[in-house]
This record gives C-alpha cells, structure tokens and sequence, in this order.
C-alpha cells in the first residue's frame, strides 16, 4: 500500500519502486518518525482530520510536514535508494 502512496508523490520516478518490505526499510531510515507515520496514515487511508489528531499537529503543521515529506520522497538520492 506504501507503494501506490509513493509512486503517487514522486514526480519523475525513472525504474520500479523495491518491494514493499525493502522499500519500508529505506523509508523507516531516511524520513523522521513524524513523516513516516504521515506517510503510513495516508497509504491506511486516513482522513487529514485524523492524521492532524493522531499527530497532534494543527492545519499549518500538518501541511509543513506534508509539504516536507513529499519534498523528501522527489530528491534524486532518496529516489534511487527507492528503486531497483
């Protein structure tokens, strides 16, 4: 389910995304705990009401960390740990 989630933020995603669980692990260590749950929350299908709670974040907050997250996912570095 990260996948699709993925795949839909990256913009130019040259190759195949890694397995799921290899793609957890890459993800588990380049983005902080916040992001990650963000990202998690997402691919679950969360309403951003629910994300904003569950992550104790007001609107602004969460749009920063939205915004940083998937400014993080479209760096060239991290998109080739992201691939095969």
């Amino acid at each position: 389910m990260t996948r699709e989630v993925v795949e839909r933020y990256i913009r130019k995603l040259v190759g195949r995304l890694k397995k799921e669980s290899e793609l957890t692990l890459v993800l588990k260590a380049r983005l902080t705990k916040r992001e990650y749950k963000l990202l998690q929350g997402i691919a679950g299908g969360l309403p951003e009401e629910t994300l904003q709670e569950k992550l104790k974040l007001d609107k602004e907050h969460y749009r920063v960390l939205h915004d940083k997250l998937v400014k993080k996912l479209n760096q060239e570095k991290l998109k080739q740990e992201l691939t095969d």
